[in-house]
């Protein structure tokens, strides 16, 4: 059969059905009647009649507050840009438009037009038909509805696509689905309900849907005070979206100017059909004539206003977006539903109004001060900075700031774009996290404290080459052979204590406190600290151990962390050893404002608030007499208590600089985003590229500190100051190797100071510099003993002569002086010797005796009676 035929029985079974569906719509009582019989109706009736209207997609918008406390956007995501608004908000100008230009007896028939479904018909089914369409309002809303419902349940591109082509099929099934569901509506909503649902979800070209949407889009106004020439240009848009849109400037018809009589006429298409609703809105008598006039004298005068979209449209916040959107997809995500995403369901149709923890002014602070100092790309290198800031005790991001150009566009290329978020760790925008060089031994001093020892505890940080095996309780002793870090001033390192290498940042310093420590320990608390594992592997929150290399060079800050990271562990440092995961947004809510679950910050007790003390003293010293200097004289506001650890990692690849006081942590970082550049030998705009981290993270803590204030750090105890007290072991006569042993097992260091004249045996230990208790740690200076003394008798109590014999016999000379005595029983005998008895003195040295003499009035004291060898007395 030809096409015109199929057409015309097509026609014929429509017509039919159409006239009882008239009557059904307008006498329901008739189609329960004799009119049931009618096969026509029995078909009818059997179709589904319940329309479940599920949400429409909205867009999703991004706030910020502002300092005044109110909400700013930042941007917005859609699927289908659309603000839904209630019939209130709505132009009674657009509301006349839409009825005049599409369904003028909207208000008088039960959800179908029976002059319009017999044009409808025509158009659709006979080949060759007019191309005027006639559907009624509630028809065009509920096949509207219809693509949304499947457009909702669908999970794939493909699912999308299905769906819409069968809500859009030119079918006769189709047709009849919608009149029954119409009908259905129209019994179960007054009119202005559906006409405000239809305004709501009517398409006005590419993604733009709904009134409110296109009035902003294309007239930058709202959809309340749309002008008449406005409004009907916009209905104009519902009837054919793609042709009367007014955003084609370059189109053949609408975008460029059509002779009309000899004259120029802008968006010609679009005119057309508004002049034709105006006509149409005169004749229903919901305008004037002089309005009419006026309007139709107006020319289309679109005012294109592109939506900010994705986070590529606010440079400012691109970075920080980018993590809200992270946050929202990952922790919005149901694990019992694999195939589809919620949470980015939610960002991209559900409306959702994201309001969220970034402090505007920090974030200007932090933009201006990191573009100022770091370009977006230079020659030399692929140049990398980040700066972010988190408020101590909540986990809520401040500021999150990096220096090149967020783009997610493939193909603009160029070094200064990266859509890659270098301040967060790979499952949160793409980036494998930097070495953090020295900051990281923040982690060390805190283990330290943990594991009993004391700021004041020394150690050998002596410069070696094989520091033997380290303890690792995770994984087993740890042996590095021919690991020979150095300390950056280039010197071979000393006996320091805990504070002394913190201050000044010494690398053997931290190694030798490490080879007292536990490997997994430090690991352990590291992750505790910054609620996070290594960068480049595992979610924020990874159990301890899971994503971790650490060897002990770990100590020294050779494993990758993000710069949030870094700031969380900064944090709990400033607030009582607490770790709050960080979190950007503050609350969620729905298009209607209702909340909605969002992402919350865990916080946990990482370290003792003891522990926690002890770190702000030391970290506190780094700011005012050590390596975090170069940054406090330069603030205006160094007179609140800052803590601080600057880090440069092997070769000068990165430089960080991490701080925090009570109220907010930053980390600065400057690093090779890829390769391998010396920064130390890289200037920019005549300033070395590894100090320039001293010119930002100064002007960004000086804002938080006069915003946020900051408070005194508390006292330590005295257990994390006061080195600890040890029995110091003899070890006189010992060799030098044993003596060694003895004194580092006790907990010394040992240190060899030459020879000693000593009675000990010759090469044997005959001197060391403490006896008794001495700091643990604290070296012990040791001399070896050249072995040429001899022990003196003790000949003090013995007769003069008596005694010189015995010295005599010991090969010492004698020399004999006198002293004064009352004591009858003391003439005659020795009251004291030098050397003392016991002593030691080189063979043939002169031993003085000093013997009792009765006393004679008047004498004031002894005389000297030398005694030479061989003489008398």
């Amino acid at each position: 059969m030809s096409d015109v035929g199929s057409g015309i029985l097509a026609f014929v079974g429509m017509s039919a059905l159409a006239g009882v569906l008239v009557t059904a719509a307008v006498t329901p009582a008739l189609a329960v009647t004799g009119l049931a019989a009618n096969n026509s109706i029995t078909m009818f009736e059997n179709l589904p009649g319940f329309l479940n209207i599920d949400d429409l997609a909205q867009k999703s918008t991004i706030y910020a507050i502002q300092p005044d406390g109110t909400p700013a956007a930042i941007t917005s995501f859609y699927e289908d840009n659309r603000e839904e608004v209630e019939f209130d908000y709505i132009s009674q100008y657009l509301k006349d438009a839409a009825v005049a230009g599409e369904d003028p007896r909207y208000y008088e028939h039960g959800g179908i037009d029976i002059k319009g479904t017999l044009s409808a018909v025509a158009n659709e089914f006979i080949p060759g038909g007019a191309t005027r369409g006639g559907s009624s309002i509630t028809q065009q809303y509920v096949k509207n509805v219809l693509i949304n419902n499947g457009m909702n349940e669908a999970k794939t591109e493909e699912e999308k696509q299905a769906a819409y082509d069968e809500a859009t099929a030119t079918t006769p099934e189709r047709k009849l689905k919608e009149m029954r569901y119409a009908i259905s509506i129209d019994k179960k909503y007054t009119k202005d309900e559906i006409l405000k649902g239809y305004l709501n979800i009517a398409a006005f070209g590419g993604q733009v849907y709904g009134v409110q949407s296109a009035a902003q889009y294309y007239f930058h106004t709202n959809a309340k005070d749309l002008t008449l020439p406005q409004a009907a240009s916009l209905i104009a848009i519902v009837n054919w979206p793609e042709k009367f849109r007014l955003d084609y400037p370059d189109s053949e018809t609408n975008g460029a100017n059509t002779v009309v009589d000899g004259e120029s006429v802008p968006y010609a298409d679009n005119k057309s059909r508004r002049d034709y609703i105006l006509k149409e809105m005169l004749t229903e008598k919901k305008i004037s004539q002089e309005d009419y006039d006026a309007a139709v004298a107006t020319p289309v005068q679109p005012d294109i206003q592109e939506p900010t979209t994705g986070c590529q449209a606010s440079p400012y916040y691109a970075y920080f977006c980018d993590y809200v959107t992270w946050e929202i997809k990952d922790k919005l995500d149901k694990a019992d539903t694999p195939d589809v995403n919620e949470g980015a369901e939610m960002l991209s149709r559900g409306g959702l109004n994201i309001y969220t923890t970034i402090d505007m002014q920090m974030q200007d602070v932090a933009t201006q001060a990191l573009k100022e100092n770091v370009p977006s790309s230079i020659p030399e290198m692929d140049l990398g900075g980040s700066v972010v800031s988190v408020e101590v005790g909540t986990g809520r991001i401040l500021a999150m700031v990096q220096n090149t150009d967020y783009n997610v566009d493939p193909e603009v290329t160029g070094d200064n774009y990266s859509a890659v978020n270098y301040n967060s760790g790979i499952d949160y925008g793409g980036s494998s996290g930097f070495q953090p060089g020295s900051t990281f031994k923040t982690f060390t001093l805190a283990e330290w404290l943990i594991e009993g020892h004391s700021l004041n505890e020394s150690m050998n940080a002596t410069k070696r080459s094989n520091w033997g095996t380290f303890n690792d309780s995770c994984n087993g002793p740890v042996n590095v052979d021919g690991w020979d870090p150095g300390n950056d001033e280039g010197g071979n390192g000393g006996f320091w204590t805990a504070l002394f290498n913190t201050v000044n940042s010494e690398n053997t310093g931290f190694v030798a406190m490490a080879k007292q420590l536990d490997l997994c320990g430090i690991k352990n608390t590291a992750t505790a600290l910054m609620s996070a594992g290594r960068a480049d592997g595992g979610e924020l929150g990874t159990p301890a151990g899971t994503d971790w290399t650490f060897q002990p060079s770990a100590v020294l800050g050779t494993e990758e962390v993000a710069p949030l990271s870094m700031a969380t562990a900064f944090a709990a440092y400033a607030g009582g050893g607490v770790s709050c995961t960080p979190i950007a947004i503050d609350k969620i809510e729905d298009a209607e404002g209702n909340p909605v679950e969002s992402p919350k910050s865990t916080c946990t007790q990482a370290i003792t608030t003891d522990v926690a003390a002890g770190m702000d003293y030391a970290l506190n010293k780094v700011m005012t007499q050590g390596t975090g200097t170069s940054s406090l004289y330069k603030m205006d506001t160094s007179g609140t208590p800052m803590i601080g650890k600057t880090g440069t990692t092997d070769n000068n690849e990165a430089t960080w600089m991490s701080g925090a006081s009570s109220k907010v942590a930053t980390v600065v970082g400057v690093y090779n985003a890829t390769g391998h550049v010396n920064l130390r030998q890289t200037y920019i705009n005549g300033e070395q590229a590894a100090v320039l981290r001293h010119n930002i993270w100064p002007r960004v803590m000086d804002f938080a500190n006069m915003k946020y204030g900051g408070d005194a750090f508390p006292e330590p105890k005295s257990e994390f100051l006061n080195a600890p007290q040890a029995e110091v072991p003899s070890v006189l006569g010992l060799s030098p190797d044993a003596a060694q042993k003895a004194l580092e097992a006790a907990g010394f260091g040992v240190a060899l100071d030459g020879e000693v004249d000593s009675a000990q045996p010759k090469g044997t230990i005959g001197e060391q510099s403490a006896t008794g208790s001495a700091a643990r740690g604290s070296q012990i200076m040791l001399k070896v003993s050249k072995g040429n003394l001899a022990a003196v008798p003790n000949v003090v109590g013995q007769q003069a002569d008596a005694a010189e014999a015995a010295l005599k016999s010991a090969g010492y000379k004698v020399r004999r002086a006198t002293q004064d005595t009352g004591d009858d029983s003391k003439v005659g005998v020795v009251l004291s010797q030098d050397p003392a008895g016991d002593g030691s003195a080189k063979a043939g040295a002169t031993v003085t005796i000093t013997v009792g003499k009765k006393s004679s009035g008047g004498d004031d004291g002894g005389t000297d009676t030398p005694t030479l060898p061989g003489g008398g007395g």
